[in-house]
């Protein structure tokens, strides 16, 4: 189906949500028909933070928001869904539209699997109607749901399209830069040069796939690193958990941009616990690279006087190898806690693949380095 007609037949004006790769074709349409005019398309930085902008709207207008997202982010809606969105609550009516990872059937990542096992019974629990949009649906048959998602709509209740692997389709194209120099591999393999054996907890997305094909090609041990391949937006705080236990180590943490906005909180219970032997490495890059490259918030967002605000005594920003050489080696020798973003450009290699092993290994090998100190 051709996401204009999705569109069309919705009939919103007002779109919030996190992107997803199985949405690309919305995400593009999106971006190419509003950009991020916040009258009608807001990128947020958490799928809860999604329903309650839209809320906001609806409050503004009486008219129907529309939510994207997928469905790793179910968690986040569950609470506005149930205490704000419900019709038991404010009833506010929500459209939300759901990229299914995961689906039963369908070969997907292990971070993928129980998620899209339980997608739609967590919608169903959540009193959200439910119509599934494969690649055959035809524009008759979401018109005849549509009729009976806006009556359900006009009682103040959620209703939600499930979208399979490939079923939009959008002949628009969209691209995403921006003006920094170093790619992401690049500012990896400097970490890990900085990093030598010490633990390395990474980040969702293509940052955890780099680092472990780079852990191969250096012949390097995969032991160091635990590749937080889902719940994203919460390695710093696995990193966290790891330094307070783990005193007498360095840890470092590679998140990302999108991530770090994600839970941005956990920010600020770093700064209050400042553990002295965690060094936290955001990638910025402005972008939800792994999903497809829409923008993030950090585009515009001073991340050093976040972390300074939040209580990290040392962060910095660089934009080049040099710079970020020295305040990788800086970070080493102060023995303090530190955050270092570094501008990243967007882009990947299209050979990148996956890791080879499985989530339960990794944990299982880092858990065993881990015991060794």
């Amino acid at each position: 189906m051709k996401v204009e007609s999705l569109v069309e037949i919705i009939g919103s004006d007002f779109y919030t949500g996190v992107p997803d790769s199985q949405l690309t074709a919305l995400c593009n349409y999106l971006m190419n028909t509003y950009g991020t005019d916040p009258k009608h398309h807001i990128i947020a930085a958490n799928e809860g933070n999604c329903a309650a902008l839209a809320a906001g709207y609806h409050l503004a207008t009486g008219k129907v928001p529309v939510v994207y997202m997928q469905n790793s982010g179910q968690g986040n809606i569950i609470n506005p869904s149930a205490s704000l969105l419900n019709n038991k609550v404010y009833a506010i009516p929500v459209v939300f539209i759901i990229g299914w990872r995961g689906e039963p059937g369908i070969h997907d990542e292990p971070q993928h699997i129980y998620q899209g096992e339980i997608t739609i019974k967590l919608l169903e629990d959540m009193d959200i109607a439910v119509f599934i949009i494969s690649k055959d649906t035809t524009e008759e048959e979401l018109n005849v749901k549509m009729e009976e998602f806006r009556k359900i709509l006009s009682m103040g209740k959620n209703v939600s399209f499930v979208i399979r692997k490939g079923a939009l389709k959008y002949d628009g194209l969209m691209e995403y830069k921006n003006d920094n120099i170093l790619a992401r591999e690049t500012i990896i393999r400097h970490v890990i040069n900085a990093s030598g054996e010490d633990p390395i907890i990474s980040t969702t997305g293509k940052a955890s796939r780099e680092l472990f094909e780079m852990r191969t090609a250096n012949e390097q041990s995969h032991r160091y690193d635990f590749l937080t391949v889902g719940s994203m937006g919460h390695s710093s705080s696995i990193a966290l958990g790891i330094a307070i236990n783990k005193p007498a180590r360095r840890i470092w943490c590679v998140d990302g941009d999108g991530a770090a906005l994600m839970h941005m909180g956990a920010m600020a219970v770093i700064g209050v616990n400042k553990p002295k032997n965690l060094i936290h490495v955001v990638i910025n890059n402005g972008a939800h690279e792994s999903v497809g490259g829409m923008p993030t918030a950090a585009g515009s967002v001073d991340l050093v006087a976040v972390a300074k605000a939040c209580g990290y005594p040392n962060a910095v920003c660089v934009e080049n190898a040099e710079a970020l050489d020295k305040a990788l080696e800086e970070a080493k020798e102060r023995n303090e806690l530190s955050l270092i973003e570094v501008k990243c450009s967007i882009g990947s290699r299209k050979n990148l693949g996956r890791p080879t092993t499985t989530a339960l290994e990794n944990k299982k090998e880092f858990m065993k380095y881990l015991a060794e100190f």
